[in-house]
């Protein structure tokens, strides 16, 4: 069985220090993954609007949000002007290419993209991806091919826009197979590769699993022939760096192969006839805030 490990680097300080630790640690291991990256201003502190959502209060206390995040990352974009990722840590992030990691665009305003991508025009989606490719095309002197949205927030407007800008395979939704997403008449051909399993801050504070079985859970949840798995730089490359290495040799040592998604996206790709067609919808996930996109098997 495969496991795919997708790292969403959300801020300046996980691109500063997450990013750096996670290759680090996938290179010691010799696992492959697929970065996401959001390349524009860290507007964390501006994350506030989601207040209104079911659950966000419970889960930023379950989390430990300002332990994990510091307070100076809180303040971005608030009190504080956001630091540009892209022109900030420039040869932080051409070097995770060229230690051979596939990289791909996050957003170019993680906060932004999150918190309107849903009320937002076409025109204006356009605009603010245009803005990511950019600032892509300019730290790695290649085009974008694949994206993975923010919070996993998708729409047809969306899905069009990758559509258009020649992203070949995205991650934006929860799931259990990759799959072309249909949203009312329209299929479209940007494949989607889902998260199958729950994030780590689903789970932590959770009285049903303490840190001690968290790695036993996951393991029970992995039993699809392909198992993606959405970490964070500001998670899993911070403060639970060392519960995730131990995570990740543990499931090397149950032999699961490891895979970045580009692989598993070029071996689907291969046979396109045989790649379902799942509606994609809005729905809720345990553990999180508001409504996302999720792949609907049973349509």
């Amino acid at each position: 069985m495969l496991v795919a490990i997708k790292v969403d680097v959300d801020t300046e300080i996980g691109t500063r220090i997450g990013v750096p630790n996670l290759a680090k640690l996938f290179l010691e291991l010799k696992i492959p993954a697929t970065f996401y990256l959001s390349l524009g201003p860290d507007n964390t502190g501006r994350a506030i609007k989601r207040i209104f959502r079911r659950g966000f209060l419970q889960k930023v206390s379950r989390t430990n949000v300002a332990g994990n995040y510091g307070i100076r990352t809180l303040l971005n974009g608030v009190l504080l002007p956001g630091p540009h990722i892209g022109k900030k840590h420039f040869k932080l992030l051409q070097n995770l290419k060229t230690q051979g990691f596939e990289v791909g665009i996050h957003a170019y305003d993680h906060v932004y993209w999150q918190n309107n991508v849903m009320k937002l025009s076409q025109e204006k989606i356009d605009q603010e991806f245009k803005k990511a490719t950019l600032e892509f095309k300019r730290i790695f002197n290649l085009d974008p091919v694949t994206a993975a949205s923010p919070g996993w927030q998708a729409n047809a407007k969306t899905l069009k826009t990758y559509q258009d800008a020649g992203i070949i395979f995205a991650s934006d939704c929860r799931g259990e197979i990759p799959f072309f997403p249909k949203i009312a008449d329209e299929i479209f051909t940007t494949l989607q590769i889902p998260t199958t399993l729950p994030t780590l801050d689903e789970l932590l504070g959770l009285p049903e699993f303490p840190a001690e079985k968290l790695t036993t859970h996951y393991l029970e949840l992995m039993t699809r022939e392909i198992n993606v798995l959405t970490i964070h730089a500001e998670l899993e490359g911070m403060k639970y760096l060392a519960w995730f290495k131990e995570f990740i040799k543990t499931i090397l040592e149950n032999k699961f192969t490891c895979e970045n998604l580009g692989t598993i996206a070029k071996n689907f790709l291969a046979h396109p006839n045989t790649i379902p067609v799942c509606e994609l919808i809005q729905g809720e996930i345990p553990g999180r805030s508001g409504k996302l996109a999720v792949q609907n098997i049973s349509a």
